[in-house]
């Protein structure tokens, strides 16, 4: 059985020792100041995450996928960003997919055994048909999970693109991948919970690489998600402000294209813009 003594996301905290004794405020103050760390952390690795976003940007162009796949938190934060892809850039839900260990219900109940068979992942991804054209993203807060590391060994032999994002340098998918995302946020608050920090730095990098990538495809015009699916009343309003700021119109003449349009916001836009 592999030592996780000396993995940083296993270690105590130092400044944590006594949460126990602490009051609900002194809870809470630690912990923030804990997150603060975060971002910091996750500056350091601009130039791998800026490095990833052009890659993947790259062969999602030439009709390739971007396949997020972890354990665990990991794997639910990849599940998460993956689905929220389609609404706000409109683009098919095969584009940016997640898989997580133990499948869908694991989403939901702990599957924490799921993360232990490589052979599992190697399944998963070609249940999908996985390829050469794809991006294997694998996620993993100590880099160590046997199912990030088969599913990473397995695209890497087919020549795809393989990325890895974990929270301690030296990380056994780290090693494995063409690009590896390792910002060390450090030990804990509570021992080994790495749904805590570790996992705000990794939800961090997975927004900036998505938002990254669908802007370099295009799917951002300025800073608006002209390409969003207006699905309720919140987003039709929000999708006749953007018509209205991208063409400077008044809201009514916003709401009128859109109507026109089948409320399909880059279409609105061409259409005023004539």
């Amino acid at each position: 059985m592999e030592n996780y003594k000396d993995y940083l996301t296993e270690q105590q905290n130092e400044n944590s020792m006594h949460i126990d004794e602490m009051s609900s405020y002194e809870i809470a103050a630690l912990i923030n100041k804990e997150d603060h760390k975060v971002a910091d952390a996750v500056e350091t690795q601009l130039e791998a995450i800026g490095k990833a976003i052009d890659e993947i940007a790259a062969r999602l162009k030439e009709g390739g996928r971007l396949v997020y796949i972890g354990a665990g938190t990991s794997g639910r934060l990849g599940v998460i960003d993956a689905t929220e892809c389609p609404p706000t850039y409109g683009v098919s839900p095969e584009v940016v997919q997640g898989i997580i260990a133990g499948g869908k219900e694991a989403m939901f109940y702990s599957a924490e055994g799921a993360e232990d068979s490589a052979e599992n992942a190697v399944t998963d991804l070609k249940k999908i048909g996985f390829s050469e054209k794809d991006v294997c993203f694998g996620l993993s807060a100590s880099g160590s999970a046997s199912y990030v590391c088969g599913a990473l060994e397995y695209a890497k032999g087919l020549g795809a693109l393989t990325v890895a994002l974990s929270c301690r340098t030296g990380s056994k998918i780290s090693g494995i991948a063409d690009i590896a995302i390792t910002p060390e946020v450090g030990a804990e608050v509570i021992s080994g919970s790495t749904r805590m920090k570790a996992a705000t730095a990794q939800k961090m990098v997975l927004t900036t690489v998505s938002t990254g990538v669908m802007v370099r495809l295009g799917r951002v015009k300025g800073n608006l998600m002209v390409y969003m699916k207006p699905s309720n009343v919140k987003l039709k309003n929000r999708a006749v402000r953007m018509v209205a700021t991208a063409c400077g119109v008044d809201f009514g003449a916003a709401e009128k294209a859109l109507n026109e349009n089948g409320f399909v916001v880059s279409k609105a836009i061409e259409a005023l813009k004539g």
